[in-house]
């Protein structure tokens, strides 16, 4: 019998490894610099962690969780996203006192149809900056992105930005946004007649649904002074730190928890089943869903996979730096101790 990786999943083996321990090495450095340490959190979680914190009515819950249970009759998930476990351990650990700055490098997992950048494992790299609600937080977490990218060589990325404010503005916007799907219901997907009454923010994220929905009325349009004056602050941000960005009045993000400003790193010339590399949020009330104290946080999860992809072919230098070579087999011991020596100078 022969033995394969389970579909969705891929074997990297060098010299390939090599882009992704680049990716890796560039990534922790680059989160240094700005103040970021590694957090570490488990690779399963309870399933309620992530269909509370993610959303009940997003796609990554309702379709594309692997769950199971386990010996002890408990439901738990392979972990779809970082940032529900990230905030669950700083909840756990005794929340956050002034300013957290973490970043995570690891596999997450989803149950979809594989496809050219959409995998079953795929690794994702991400920051998280809890305790700061002004925009210079978002501008930090924006621009931390947009330099990885650089760093890593992947061409023409442009950032797309909206906000869809605070539950408040939201509640407003609702029924107006209900009141159009409404009007349009016959001509909806199924799974968007099914979200329209518990999130039909999800609808605007529809793929199958946006002719349908491309005269919607728009979040944007519909922020409060607070949420009006936060967005601008994190333009003029970016503005100032020459980051090219597109104002996207339909993006709202796959997952529940966001607030305020999102954005998704998109490669001008990437053609795959995702054209976005990347992309974060706002998430200021995922603190208090969880059990945890009020706590503004925004973050960004980068796609590695893709991220690789829309870069190319890009060159990773040599695997040696020396090569040692005996002509003389009587010399072999010698070699070896010179070869120790290098070893140890690096």
């Amino acid at each position: 019998m022969t033995y394969r990786a389970p579909k969705g999943t891929d074997d990297i083996l060098p010299p390939d490894s090599r882009a992704w321990v680049r990716a890796e090495r560039t990534f922790l450095d680059l989160a240094e610099r700005y103040g970021y340490e590694m957090t570490l959190t488990p690779l399963f979680e309870a399933t309620e962690l992530f269909s509370r914190g993610v959303g009940e009515a997003t796609e990554v819950v309702e379709k594309q969780m692997d769950t199971f249970i386990d010996k002890g009759g408990r439901s738990v998930t392979l972990r779809p996203e970082a940032t529900a476990s990230v905030v669950r351990a700083v909840i756990q650990d005794g929340g956050v006192a002034g300013i957290f700055k973490g970043a995570y490098w690891g596999p997450m997992f989803r149950y979809e149809r594989p496809q050219k950048g959409r995998r079953r494992q795929f690794m994702q790299a991400g920051i998280e900056y809890l305790g700061e609600v002004a925009p210079e937080a978002d501008v930090e977490v924006i621009e931390f992105g947009f330099r990885y990218l650089e760093l890593l060589g992947v061409p023409d990325v442009e950032v797309q930005l909206n906000s869809i404010g605070t539950a408040a503005d939201r509640s407003h916007y609702r029924s107006e946004l209900l009141a159009f799907l409404d009007e349009r219901v016959d001509r909806l997907s199924h799974d968007a007649r099914a979200r329209m009454q518990a999130n039909p923010l999800r609808v605007l994220d529809s793929k199958a649904d946006s002719a349908v929905t491309a005269d919607a009325p728009t979040p944007i349009d519909h922020l409060g002074d607070e949420s009006a004056e936060h967005f601008a602050g994190v333009r003029q941000g970016l503005d100032r730190l020459d980051i090219p960005y597109r104002i996207e009045p339909r993006l709202v993000r796959g997952l529940d928890y966001y607030n305020g400003t999102v954005w998704e790193y998109v490669p001008r010339g990437f053609d795959a089943a995702q054209s976005s590399v990347g992309g974060g949020g706002r998430y200021d009330g995922l603190f208090e869903l969880l059990g945890g104290k009020p706590t503004p946080a925004v973050g960004l999860a980068m796609g590695l996979d893709r991220m690789l992809l829309a870069g190319g072919d890009q060159a990773v230098g040599p695997a040696l730096d020396v090569f040692v070579a005996v002509a003389d087999s009587e010399r072999r011991a010698a070699a070896l101790e010179l070869v120790s020596d290098l070893r140890r100078s690096r």
